[in-house]
Formats: C-alpha cells, sequence, structure tokens
C-alpha cells in the first residue's frame, strides 16, 4: 500500500514537471515571438519565391531581425500558422517584433523604389539607367539590342524611340524586363492615340514615322510653348521635299564620335541619319518623345516657316522664318547676340 503511494507521489511530481515544462516552453514560444529586431536601421531582407518558413526565418535571422528562429518556427507550427510570405525586398522596421516583421511579410509590404526614363534620352541612356538601378534584378543588362527587341515581341525592329519616357514605380526585386515590357506598351498606346487623333493634312503617312518625327522635335527645343512651331518646320519642309537639316539627327549618327563640337565636314559626311545630305526622315527615332512632342508632331502649328534658329537669349528659344532671307537676318542677330562673327557658322538650313 505504501509503496503504491509512493508510486501515485512521483507520478504526481512527474506531471507536475511536466506541466512546469510545458508552460516554460510556451512561455519562451511565445515570447520569441514578442522579441524585438536587432537589426540596424535600413536593413533589408530578400524572401525568394517559393521559399521554405525555415528558409525566411533563416534568412532573417542572418540580418539579424530574429534571436530564435527555430522558436519562432515551433510556435507557428504548434499553433497552425501558416507563413505566406510574398516575394520581395524588404525593408525591416528598426526595433520590430517578430509577430510585427512576421506580418509584413506576409501583407506583402514590399520596397517601393523606381526610376525615371527623361523625355529626350536615347536608348542608350535609358539602358544605363535601368542597369545602375540597385533594387532590379538585371536579367537583361547584357542582352544586345536585337535579342532584347525579339524578347519583347519586336524582332527586327530598331529600339530607339520605342520606350516611353516616365517614372515607373516598382517592387524591389522586379526584374528589369518589367520596366523595359512597360515602357514598350505605354510608347506604343500613346502613339497609337495620337496617330488616331492626328490632324489632317499631316505629311507623314505613318504611326513610325511620326515617332521619328517627335523624337526629332523633342531634340530640338525643351519649350512646351515651341514645339508645335519646330514641328510646323519640319511638315512644311516635308511637303515641299526640303531636306530637314537637324543638327541633332546628324550628332545621333556620329554617336561616341560626336565630342560636343558639330563642325562642318560632320554636316558634309553622309550618313543614313545626315538630314543635310539626306532627304525625308532618318531611318529609325533618334530620342525617346515625349507625350507633348508626339502630340506636336501630328498636330504641328498653322506657320509658313521653313526655319529656325537659336535667339540667344539662354532661355532655349528661337526666331523662326518663312524665307531664306528672313532666316539670315535672324541668323545675324543670334551671332551679334552671342558676340560670334557671322562667318562663323554655317547659315543655311533648318537650324
Amino acid at each position: 500500500m505504501a509503496r503504491s503511494r509512493s508510486v501515485w507521489v512521483a507520478i504526481g511530481a512527474l506531471a507536475g514537471a511536466l506541466a512546469v515544462a510545458a508552460l516554460l516552453l510556451y512561455w519562451q514560444l511565445a515570447a520569441s515571438m514578442e522579441q524585438r529586431s536587432g537589426a540596424p536601421a535600413g536593413t533589408r531582407v530578400t524572401v525568394n519565391a517559393g521559399a521554405s518558413l525555415r528558409a525566411v526565418l533563416a534568412e532573417l535571422a542572418q540580418a539579424g531581425a530574429l534571436r530564435d528562429p527555430r522558436l519562432v518556427e515551433w510556435y507557428l507550427r504548434l499553433h497552425g500558422e501558416h507563413l505566406r510570405a510574398q516575394a520581395g525586398i524588404y525593408a525591416l522596421e528598426q526595433g520590430a517584433t517578430a509577430r510585427q516583421i512576421l506580418a509584413q511579410l506576409a501583407s506583402g509590404r514590399v520596397v517601393m523604389s523606381q526610376v525615371t526614363i527623361v523625355e529626350g534620352w536615347t536608348f542608350t541612356q535609358m539602358r544605363q539607367a535601368l542597369d545602375a538601378n540597385p533594387d532590379l534584378v538585371h536579367d537583361w543588362q547584357h542582352q544586345d539590342e536585337a535579342a532584347l527587341m525579339s524578347e519583347l515581341g519586336q524582332r527586327g525592329i530598331a529600339a530607339e524611340g520605342r520606350f516611353f519616357p516616365d517614372t515607373y514605380r516598382f517592387a524591389a526585386g522586379t526584374s528589369d524586363r518589367r520596366i523595359y515590357q512597360m515602357a514598350l506598351q505605354r510608347m506604343s498606346e500613346h502613339l497609337a492615340e495620337q496617330w488616331a487623333g492626328r490632324a489632317p493634312g499631316t505629311p507623314v503617312r505613318t504611326a513610325d514615322a511620326a515617332l521619328i518625327l517627335a523624337s526629332i522635335v523633342e531634340k530640338e527645343t525643351g519649350r512646351e510653348d515651341e514645339r508645335a512651331r519646330v514641328a510646323a518646320v519640319f511638315s512644311n519642309r516635308l511637303r515641299q521635299g526640303m531636306r530637314l537639316q537637324s543638327d541633332p539627327t546628324v550628332i545621333y549618327g556620329l554617336g561616341a564620335a560626336y565630342d560636343g563640337n558639330l563642325r562642318r565636314r560632320d554636316l558634309e559626311k553622309d550618313g543614313p541619319y545626315n538630314s543635310y545630305t539626306r532627304n525625308g526622315l532618318p531611318p529609325t527615332p533618334i530620342a525617346l518623345p515625349g507625350e507633348a512632342s508626339l502630340h506636336a508632331a501630328l498636330h504641328p502649328a498653322d506657320s509658313d516657316a521653313l526655319y529656325f534658329v537659336a535667339t540667344g537669349a539662354g532661355d532655349g528659344s528661337h526666331y523662326f522664318s518663312a524665307t531664306y532671307e528672313q532666316h539670315n537676318a535672324a541668323l545675324l542677330r543670334y551671332l551679334k547676340r552671342i558676340g560670334a562673327r557671322p562667318d562663323s557658322a554655317v547659315t543655311g538650313g533648318g537650324k
């Protein structure tokens, strides 16, 4: 009888010890969810698509955001909670608890970033901006232009001018492919819209030709009040079969050889982009035109001007002239204003 009583006492003591141990373990598990991150401000963690719970917790622990990842895992499994962390890059709040961090991952509150493609940039400049953005995954960084356009479903089409200049917001960790896709789609949409609403009598016969003309307008002036007037000059020249004589087309054709100075020999050297030696539009756009330039190219001002030249006022403005004599007079005014000799510049052409 005494032995039986002692057995029950031992069992009771063991059960009590187990209960206390269970309570202590449960307390530790619960406490692990309230432990605060030791990661410094600005710490980022990356959650890969399809990552397991253990992999995500290990990433957080490596960043210093979790002290006891195994306890957190046990707590979640004990309570039947499934962490559905969305893929992306997350910026962790300093001092956040494990519970708060896991809630952030489950809600998909990823780091948002942006990249700006500037109106008038060339495709090369656009690529440089995307390649330099630290929040993009650079899947296409080493793709040549032809392969890149083929991947975008534009096989055999030049990339220049085909991407809409704008600011693009994206979740950090997004592939650069997505930005190319969005910019291509937006340009297609804007061009189609402007082409559908084009003014009657425009001399360009296709939307692609309109894109080329818009890129020239974009490079010729940054003034909102002059775009339609510049477009009118080139439209009038196209109607009359005159050469466009646009300096930016020559500069584009020179490429890396352009050193900041456009010389007479450059204007006289023939090439596909030299609008001083060749009639009509160049073979491709020369830049990424914005919406205002697209609109101007297809809605030129009601003007008989065939020439324009800078005023030299320092505000980017131009003199517009209908005759060669008026143009030469405007050119002399410009040279006088900047203090140059009359024989120091080319005196003909669209500029």
